[in-house]
């Protein structure tokens, strides 16, 4: 019997050549070409100042000497940190600029966000009335409220000596009050942001809920707390962030108004980081001094973080 031999048309040794130039690794390629940009602008803004800045503040160098005159000092910096008054006052009154500014214009801002979602007819109109001093012109904004705190002319004094006050604050030209001004200036100018934001939470919550809560017999103080305030829990960590962070970066009401005066009565790190750097140009100093407030700012946000878990996992 004969037996037919089928050979096969595919060749015996047949190797799959791999091909690099993927449809995928080119269109990755493409994606990293366009990012290449935002990289190299990172780098050199972001990057290679903050090492730069750490490099400072373990050295000694006033800026007008040039580059030549940078001159390696140890902790020398970070130690008379600790033993600088200014310094210390300039931490003691971001704290407390913190402390007032963070609760009392989340606890505004959500108070008026509930009555202009509830209470209010042509709320899109207060809407737009609260958001124009977060969009204005901050310096616009300090100038209009140095004008209402002069201690004579001030339309602020003057009503208060219509009640019958004899010496009503002085405000902005007193140690006493100027730091006082300027929490009562950044919550006013900034309360327009967080209406904004809880305004579109409170949009988010159903109706519904309400409803079977008055059926319940809930009233409507009842209702904020059992209701509205437990669902605005992650806008409220969201803000909190926010603003805490935002607090230790206050510079420009203070620049504008104060000057971080007077005797110090106002000056906040970040204006303490200006005087250092841009008037007594102590760059290794200041470096120091904003390391300083690099360390704060991180673990705060570190414990925020750790805050917010805890939050959304509950």
């Amino acid at each position: 019997m004969e037996h037919k031999v089928i050979k096969s048309s595919a060749p015996v040794n047949y190797v799959h050549k791999k091909i690099f130039w993927t449809d995928r690794r080119r269109e990755g390629l493409f994606g990293w070409l366009f990012l290449l940009p935002e990289i190299i602008g990172i780098l050199l803004l972001y990057l290679f100042p903050l090492i730069f800045s750490l490099v400072l503040s373990f050295s000694e160098w006033n800026l007008v000497g040039g580059l030549s005159s940078i001159h390696f000092a140890g902790f020398e910096n970070f130690l008379k940190l600790f033993q600088d008054e200014k310094v210390m006052m300039a931490l003691k009154n971001n704290f407390l600029f913190t402390i007032f500014t963070v609760p009392i214009g989340m606890f505004l801002a959500i108070i008026l966000a509930v009555i202009i979602h509830t209470r209010v007819y042509m709320s899109s109109y207060f809407k737009i009335a609260f958001f124009i001093p977060y969009i204005s012109s901050i310096i616009a904004i300090g100038a209009v409220w140095s004008a209402l705190f002069h201690p004579s002319l001030g339309p602020i004094n003057q009503f208060l000596a219509g009640l019958g006050i004899e010496n009503p604050p002085m405000w902005l030209a007193s140690p006493k009050t100027a730091l006082i001004s300027i929490i009562i200036i950044t919550i006013w100018a900034g309360i327009g942001y967080q209406i904004i934001i809880y305004l579109s939470s409170l949009s988010s919550i159903p109706e519904e809920l309400y409803e079977a809560a008055s059926i319940d017999g809930a009233s409507q103080l009842q209702q904020f707390f059992k209701i509205t305030l437990p669902l605005l829990g992650p806008t409220n960590v969201f803000l909190f962030i926010t603003l805490l962070i935002g607090s230790f970066k206050v510079f420009d009401l203070i620049a504008f108004l104060t000057q971080g005066g007077p005797n110090n009565s106002s000056t906040v790190i970040v204006f303490r980081i200006y005087e250092e750097g841009f008037q007594q140009f102590n760059m290794g100093y200041a470096s120091a001094i904003s390391w300083l407030l690099f360390i704060i700012v991180g673990i705060i946000t570190l414990i925020s973080w750790k805050l917010q878990k805890r939050f959304v996992h509950y």
